[in-house]
């Protein structure tokens, strides 16, 4: 997932004036602003995390049902098609119903532990292929599983994992030394796609990545919930074959017990934070087999556009990802996973910024698309093949401000950048930000890794400068602690599960604010000729200047 955003003003004129030197003028024009409104942007959300969509899951009749609701939206409003003369843009992705024994046993000197599924372990596979036997894999602990050459950090240093199974650790180790990578801000390393993704180019035949809740930023029932139903990936020429044969996730208990039965300490995890930690043989064996089944088809991106008027080959993008989980496992008799807050607010957000723009007195000199993506929840799927299969030339392509998750809980006093410091797009929110007499600062929990958990991640992979803004803090006449708080308990008690729905006590004025704020953003990039460019420092910046 991600965090939020949130926010309401009275457009005072007088707060609209820009000092000499920051980026962009903005704009004035009150009738925009007042087409962002509480009335419409709550009805978006109560229609689009209505039970009749069913969770919005792609390959499903909730998904035919949501992207035909975005594309009306898209026309009453105004907007042209954005794919030629379609709406839609197809993404080739396959669906992988993965049916592993309900027990995963490992086996060594001292006897053997088993794990059972869901409870304990989490187990699928991205080959595409009617079943995966492992019959015997030697286990190996592999610290974080990464190897860093830029940190001077290699986990897999002399170890030849070919049909081992590989054990690590989540997060990176800047997690738990500040002197280690980027400290509490979390790298691509740490991220949980990574782990996979090294895995399988080391030859490893099965990962497994141990849970912990502070160091993932979510519980097990977040990835219980994941887990627990048909995986979609994009589809690849090789038919997942280069992928090891298994993944999955172990439990913080079901990991001591492998351990004790390894006869191998603990202490062994906070030896693998350290630099120069070298990997542990288990001398243990584990196997399994997953029957599957598997279905290839097109989900879709709803892509429209607004034409520019003096440059319309040059494009800004809004995105916010349409998808949620589906009906899954139920929990307290509800199997409906809405995705309310995630993100039928993002979306709804898209449909309040293009009837600003179309409201505005001058048009955009540029052209504007607004891009509801396919299959984030799934790896941010939609947005990984837009990036890779543009509809316009990335080149021309301006920037890309995403929405994702805004937080119904009032107006705040900042405005959280995840992200911050990476483009001059910083720039513009903080002018944005200074017009409604607010602040913009880093994330508050960097070691989450969120630059990496939403679809802005692969428009900044191409070099596209994305702004990745979220909820605030500082709630108005209520402070920090509270916004932190209201934060916490909808990661703990509503985040991917069924109780994300709409609520009619939602405060939802906060996040009008925001909404003008990024809407401020995209009409001021529109009306100028510069690029926003990427800051020096940055790892995307040599991918800018490659476009």
């Amino acid at each position: 997932m991600k965090k939020t955003v949130y926010a309401l003003a009275l457009i005072i004129p007088s707060l609209f004036a820009c000092n000499s030197g920051e980026k962009g003028a903005g704009t004035t024009d009150s009738a925009a602003f007042k087409q962002i409104d509480e009335a419409s942007l709550a009805q978006y959300v109560k229609d689009l995390s209505s039970d009749s969509l069913e969770g919005r899951k792609p390959f499903t009749k909730g998904e035919e049902k949501t992207i035909q609701y975005i594309k009306r939206a898209f026309e009453d409003i105004g907007l042209e098609p954005g794919n030629k003369d379609s709406y839609f843009q197809e993404v080739p992705m396959v669906e992988i119903k993965s049916n592993p024994k309900a027990i995963l046993s490992f086996t060594g000197s001292k006897g053997k532990v088993d794990f059972k599924l869901l409870d304990e372990v989490v187990l699928g596979s991205r080959r595409v292929q009617p079943a995966i036997e492992v019959k015997s894999s030697d286990v190996v602990f592999a610290g974080f599983g990464i190897v860093a050459p830029e940190f001077n950090w290699n986990d897999y240093a002399g170890l030849d994992v070919k049909g081992k199974t590989v054990v690590v650790m989540v997060n990176d180790p800047g997690f738990y030394n500040k002197d280690l990578f980027k400290g509490e801000t979390m790298t691509y390393y740490g991220r949980w796609t990574y782990k996979f993704e090294e895995a399988a180019r080391q030859g490893a035949t099965g990962v497994l990545i141990i849970h912990n809740t502070e160091a993932a930023s979510y519980g097990w029932n977040v990835v219980r919930s994941g887990w627990s139903g048909p995986q979609l990936n994009l589809q690849t020429e090789d038919n997942g074959a280069s992928r090891c044969a298994f993944e999955g996730w172990l439990t913080a208990d079901a990991t001591k017990r492998l351990f004790e039965l390894a006869d191998v300490s603990m202490d062994v995890l906070e030896q693998a934070k350290k630099p120069g930690f070298k990997a542990v043989d288990l001398k243990l064996t584990t196997g399994t087999t997953i029957t599957q089944e598997t279905k290839k088809s097109m989900s879709n991106n709803v892509v429209a556009k607004l034409k520019g008027s003096k440059r319309p080959d040059e494009y800004i993008i809004y995105s916010a990802h349409w998808d949620h989980l589906g009906i899954g496992e139920a929990i307290e008799g509800d199997s409906i996973y809405n995705g309310a807050v995630d993100n039928a607010t993002g979306v709804a957000g898209l449909f309040e910024i293009a009837k600003a723009f179309k409201a505005a007195k001058t048009a955009p000199e540029r052209s504007v698309l607004f891009i509801a993506l396919t299959g984030e929840e799934e790896g941010l799927l939609g947005s990984e093949f837009y990036a890779t299969h543009p509809i316009y030339p990335l080149a021309k392509t301006v920037a890309n401000i995403n929405m994702d998750a805004l937080a119904p809980i009032g107006r705040t006093k900042d405005l959280i950048v995840t992200g911050l410091g990476q483009s001059e797009m910083d720039d513009y929110a903080a002018v944005a930000a200074k017009k409604q007499g607010r602040t913009i600062k880093p994330d508050s929990n960097p070691s989450a890794g969120h630059f990496f958990r939403s679809d802005h991640f692969n428009f900044a992979k191409v070099g596209i400068p994305a702004l990745y803004p979220s909820t605030g803090d500082d709630v108005l006449g209520k402070g920090e602690e509270f916004g932190l708080a209201q934060k916490e308990a909808y990661n703990e008690k509503r985040y991917h599960q069924p109780a994300d729905e709409f609520d009619d006590a939602w405060k939802l004025d906060g996040m009008v604010e925001d909404l003008r704020l990024f809407f401020d953003v995209g009409y001021t990039l529109t009306q100028e000729s510069s690029f926003p460019k990427w800051k020096e420092g940055s790892e995307f910046k040599a991918a800018g200047e490659k476009r």
